[in-house]
């Protein structure tokens, strides 16, 4: 049926030889890219395309070697135009027009720095404090020791565990207080 006159035919652009080609291999490559393919308009992509790949090569590469393997070369190129169609889809997942926008999870420049000054703030109020209470305070806070272990460690009871942590707390805000309210109610720093 495909001889070397009816690729020379096509190669001419032959409008009766195109409308057999696409009449006879559009059926066929309907009934393959159906069952491989989730939407009629991917059918309809990756059968158009197979056509303009199998065209192009007619009449601008020199066209096949072996006319009577026409069938063989169109289904080859449908199979690689299938193959960069599952990549592209896979690849890029498309999001709906009406999606919401993910949040911005992170840190903008102004809450990190206030976040670093805090700790260097905090850094600072901790090094005042007397050794007990900064031992106190890191154990309990910073390393998450259990009461009882900080108790048997100092040679202290629960009570007065928990009043330690307390003084050391009220100092700590006392401290912190002053660093970033420098100056008292009512005054100015030129006053």
């Amino acid at each position: 049926m495909f001889d070397q006159d009816y690729v020379d035919r096509l190669r001419r652009g032959d409008a009766e030889t195109e409308a057999h080609f696409t009449s006879y291999f559009g059926s066929l490559l309907l009934i393959k890219l159906r069952n491989r393919l989730r939407s009629p308009q991917l059918v309809e992509d990756a059968r158009q395309e197979t056509f303009l790949r199998v065209l192009n090569v007619l009449r601008n590469k020199g066209g096949i070697q072996h006319p009577e393997r026409l069938g063989a070369f169109v289904n080859a190129v449908c199979e690689n135009v299938l193959s960069e169609t599952y990549r592209s889809s896979s690849r890029f997942q498309q999001t709906p027009e009406n999606a919401v926008e993910p949040a911005d999870e992170t840190a903008s420049a102004e809450s990190q720095c206030l976040s670093e000054e805090r700790k260097n703030l905090i850094r600072r109020v901790m090094a005042d404090l007397a050794a007990p209470d900064q031992q106190i305070l890191r154990r309990y806070f910073l390393e998450e020791q259990d009461k009882d272990e900080i108790c048997k460690e100092m040679g202290i009871d629960r009570d007065y565990l928990r009043v330690r942590l307390h003084r050391a707390l009220a100092r700590i805000r006392a401290a912190l207080q002053k660093q970033t309210h420098p100056f008292p109610k009512g005054s100015t720093a030129a006053g």
